[in-house]
């Protein structure tokens, strides 16, 4: 398992889970294994035979049906629990045990943003991370940055480095013990009134526009067209369900 407070595992609640498990083993060449009932039906996808992320039949009325989840590792689901309410989030769904794989919960931090939470039993969370048609990187794009960054100091522990503090562009990473963990987006000028605070996951492609061209070929979305930063050439994608995420690939020299 990623130690404490890294992004450990991502999955997809799903309208379509047949239709979307077509789609993420045709793009990025995962194979998928199904559970027993006492799983609920979740799915777990697999990249050269090691866990990278998971998926389940999403419910009728879940407003976060078709949204990707990010969650970060944790030692003690209960008392990362007390700590988000203390740090101003709220505890959307309490601690519990998913038999044997561990222990997991689910909370809006303090700028509006879903996140969950892993304590690891069986499950120990990704077992491949940041390799080519694995998730590379994960980033909390927050509506209310100033309330986003404390939160996440005080609840995960992270140092917070600021990569950008523009008018333009205001962009921070937590790190622990020097390492960069994840990102935080001060999103207030470019979210539209009804999208709320979020996360969202980045695969690592090989092509990013061969990429987006399969998505489209596969009954997906491009959202963004790609663009070129310092970290890569990226675009926001959307799967044929309306999952959105984001893919990454080297920039062309």
């Amino acid at each position: 398992m990623r130690a404490a407070r890294r992004p450990c595992w991502i999955d997809l609640q799903s309208s379509d889970i047949d239709r979307a498990t077509a789609f993420y083993d045709a793009l990025f060449g995962w194979t998928h294994e199904g559970s027993s009932e006492e799983y609920g039906g979740y799915v777990m996808f697999l990249a050269g035979g090691k866990p990278v992320a998971g998926a389940m039949p999403g419910q009728a009325g879940n407003p976060y049906v078709d949204v990707w989840t990010t969650y970060l590792a944790t030692a003690d689901a209960d008392a990362t629990a007390e700590a988000v309410s203390k740090a101003g989030g709220q505890v959307m769904m309490e601690p519990m045990t998913v038999p044997r794989q561990g222990r997991m919960a689910m909370f809006r931090d303090a700028s509006g943003g879903v996140v969950g939470v892993w304590q690891p039993g069986e499950h120990k969370g990704f077992g491949m991370i940041g390799e080519s048609n694995t998730p590379a990187w994960f980033e909390l794009v927050s509506k209310d940055y100033d309330a986003a960054l404390p939160f996440y100091r005080d609840v995960f522990g992270w140092d917070l480095a600021t990569l950008s503090d523009s008018d333009e562009f205001r962009y921070s990473t937590g790190r622990f013990d020097g390492e960069d963990l994840a990102g935080i987006f001060d999103a207030s000028k470019a979210l539209p009134p009804e999208v709320p605070s979020h996360w969202q996951m980045f695969v690592q492609v090989d092509d990013t526009d061969a990429a987006i061209a399969r998505v489209v070929d596969l009954g997906g979305e491009v959202l963004t067209q790609p663009w070129d930063t310092e970290y890569g050439r990226m675009a926001q994608v959307a799967d044929p369900n309306g999952a959105r995420f984001m893919i990454s690939g080297p920039v062309a020299a």
